[in-house]
C-alpha cells in the first residue's frame, strides 16, 4: 500500500501560478505517476501523468501550462500550473499506480478567482 499527500492548493488569481506537490510513502521508481482534476458537478479527469521518468503526457487544456516532474530520490511528483485561468479550478488528485494497484491521494482544493 503506497499512500500519497498532495500540497500546494490554494487560491489564486487568474494569471498566477501555483506548484503541487505529492508525497508517497514509498519507492514511486517503478510507478506511473499522476495528477487528475475533478470540479463541482463534473467527472475526474486527467490533467498529466509520467507513466515512467521520461515519458510526459497532457490534456490538451493545460498543454504548454503546466508542467509535471517527478524526483524518485525524494519520491515526489510536482505539477507546475502557470497562467491558471479559472476553469482550473477544482480539487487536484495524486495517482500513482503499477503492476500491483493503483493509489490516490486525499486531494488539494485549487480555486482560480477571475
Amino acid at each position: 500500500q503506497v499512500q500519497l499527500v498532495e500540497s500546494g492548493g490554494g487560491l489564486v488569481q487568474a494569471g498566477g501560478s501555483l506548484r503541487l506537490s505529492c508525497a508517497a510513502s514509498g519507492s514511486i521508481g517503478n510507478m506511473g505517476m499522476g495528477w487528475y482534476r475533478q470540479a463541482p458537478g463534473k467527472q475526474r479527469e486527467l490533467v498529466a501523468r509520467m507513466p515512467n521518468s521520461v515519458t510526459t503526457n497532457y490534456a490538451d487544456s493545460v498543454k504548454g501550462r503546466f508542467s509535471i516532474s517527478r524526483d524518485n530520490a525524494k519520491n515526489t511528483v510536482y505539477l507546475q500550473m502557470n497562467s491558471l485561468k479559472p476553469e482550473d479550478s477544482g480539487v487536484y488528485y495524486c495517482n500513482a499506480w503499477w503492476w500491483a494497484g493503483a493509489y490516490w491521494g486525499q486531494g488539494t482544493q485549487v480555486t482560480v478567482s477571475s
